[in-house]
């Protein structure tokens, strides 16, 4: 992998955790510390993350967090069309599970006024804006917070859903593969 394709895909993926240690980006990239630590140096230069010891996280991550707000914000008009398009899918009595994430915020923002409707989810965001719905019985994951995503992640949100039956799931993916299935860059 050249320089500047690893640089993308660390940044890729401290958008996706908000931060990332050394040692584990040396490991995923098979190269040295050292190779990380530049990489992390060259990266921080042109204003794009924070270093701190044995790491790096995003600049702006503490703000995102304290605002409530999701970093992935583009293409806003094509995110509500596709929620306009789950609405037709979801029907009252539903038990349904909404994914962390932009796309599906957008989908959550358009339930309010759903009654008898089961919402089960991840994202903080989420259950802050169904929390206080009248007619949406909202359960939450447990697990380890993730600042980008503002969501609950990591194996004790993944237990948590293992005998669950759920009507319909909205889930993100970052990729879609014939032999893998649906693929994302982290657990």
């Amino acid at each position: 992998m050249l320089p500047q394709q690893r640089k993308d895909k660390i940044l890729e993926l401290l958008a996706e955790d908000g931060s990332a240690k050394v040692i584990n980006l040396a490991k995923l990239f098979k190269v040295t510390e050292v190779t990380i630590r530049q990489d992390l140096e060259k990266l921080e230069k042109e204003g794009l993350l924070l270093r701190e010891h044995g790491g790096a996280y995003l600049k702006n991550i503490e703000d995102q967090v304290r605002s409530f707000s999701l970093s992935n914000q583009e293409n806003l008009d094509k995110k509500e069309a596709i929620a306009n398009k789950c609405l037709e899918y979801i029907e009252s009595g539903d038990s349904i599970i909404l994914d962390s994430g932009s796309t599906t915020t957008e989908i959550a923002k358009k339930l309010k006024g759903f009654k008898n409707l089961t919402v089960i989810t991840n994202a903080l965001n989420i259950a802050l804006m169904l929390g206080t719905e009248p007619g949406i019985e909202l359960i939450v994951t447990g697990g380890e917070f993730k600042p980008p995503t503002l969501s609950l992640t990591g194996q004790k949100a993944a237990d948590f859903f293992k005998g669950l039956n759920v009507n319909k799931l909205f889930l993100a993916t970052a990729g879609l593969s014939l032999k893998a299935g649906l693929t994302y860059p982290s657990i």
